[in-house]
């Protein structure tokens, strides 16, 4: 049976017997496995298939990732990106400090833009590495999180309190250039695609509902007609948005450690399939022993239910490869 069959069968309820599939999110780490800056990694398509090969390969992924970094689309309105070797992407500039610098923003080509070409190029290159036997997850920002990319993260939160039409005109551009994103990565040949949206874990749950619960929707229900599935990470504690996200119908919702997995379970229901939630610190920074341990709890309660095994969020650059593969021998029943 391919990864690929595994996937589609855990999503129609079909619980596996012998292991809980297992994708951390690797970006730093991949690179460093296939002896590659973060700067290499984030910027070459090339690169970021070659090394998330390699960790499939070594620590027995059952799906592959485009993530990199969140100013794939940033780049593509406009504003400059600079490549540190071994740190995150950067983008100084904020484009947007207007309302008339929002009604003058072009949605981008995503297809001419070099960054979020070089990411389609990624999906295809991954289709014709590995002929659809394992899930490819695309990426793209969700619309509270590309408008704080383009506004600046404190500008845009001061907005959602006093600037709507600000608000909501920025975000229905983020929303449509998500939309041709998706979708040009599903035709490349991605399964699923992962919605980052971190910010939203920092606003209360009327802003949410207010501004970014009906966006999602529309983004989710777009990339369910073009055939894909949907992978929602918010990063931190987001148990106070579970109610809302529940009614939107995500695939896979990505739980950092500060959400209790009963609890999310509870408000989600049995048909979301729901990825974590191991604490990247524990990681690092314990024993392996203590991560096996760890993670076959996490395991044992979570038979029976539809699930992935993850980090809450990256797996950062220095986890000693004994430690994730703690994750993975465990993930084995």
């Amino acid at each position: 049976m391919t990864k690929t069959q595994r996937f589609n069968q855990l999503c129609q309820g079909k619980l596996p017997e012998d292991r809980t599939l297992f994708r951390p999110i690797l970006m730093h780490f991949a690179a460093r496995l296939g002896g590659k800056t973060y700067g290499e990694f984030a910027s070459d398509y090339t690169t970021l298939v070659e090394c998330n090969l390699k960790a499939m390969e070594q620590f027995g992924l059952d799906m592959v990732g485009l993530i990199s970094d969140p100013y794939r689309e940033t780049a593509a309105f406009g504003a400059k990106v600079t490549f540190p070797d071994e740190a995150v992407p950067i983008c100084k500039e904020i484009i947007v400090n207007s309302l008339d610098d929002v009604r003058n923003l072009k949605n981008p080509d995503v297809y001419k833009s070099a960054r979020t070409r070089d990411r389609i190029k990624g999906a295809e290159l991954f289709q014709k590495e590995l002929k659809g036997d394992v899930p490819v997850i695309g990426w793209i920002e969700g619309p509270l999180a590309e408008a704080c990319d383009l506004a600046g993260i404190s500008n845009m939160l001061m907005y959602l309190m006093t600037d709507p039409d600000f608000c909501n005109l920025l975000m229905d551009k983020c929303v449509r250039t998500a939309k041709d994103f998706a979708k040009a990565q599903i035709d490349a040949g991605c399964q699923v695609i992962g919605i980052g949206d971190a910010i939203c874990s920092q606003i209360d749950a009327f802003t949410y509902d207010t501004y970014v619960k009906d966006r999602h929707h529309e983004i989710i229900t777009y990339i369910h007609a073009c055939g894909g599935k949907v992978k929602l990470h918010i990063c931190g504690n987001i148990t106070h948005l579970l109610p809302s996200i529940s009614e939107f119908g995500v695939d896979i919702l990505d739980l950092d450690y500060g959400v209790d997995m009963e609890e999310a379970y509870e408000i989600l229901g049995s048909e979301v399939i729901r990825c974590g939630n191991i604490s990247p610190i524990l990681v690092e920074e314990r024993k392996s022993e203590e991560i096996f341990d760890a993670t076959g709890l996490l395991i044992d309660r979570e038979k029976g239910r539809k699930f992935i095994l993850s980090a809450g969020c990256e797996i950062t650059v220095n986890t000693k490869h004994e430690n994730l593969m703690a994750m993975r021998n465990a993930s084995i029943f």
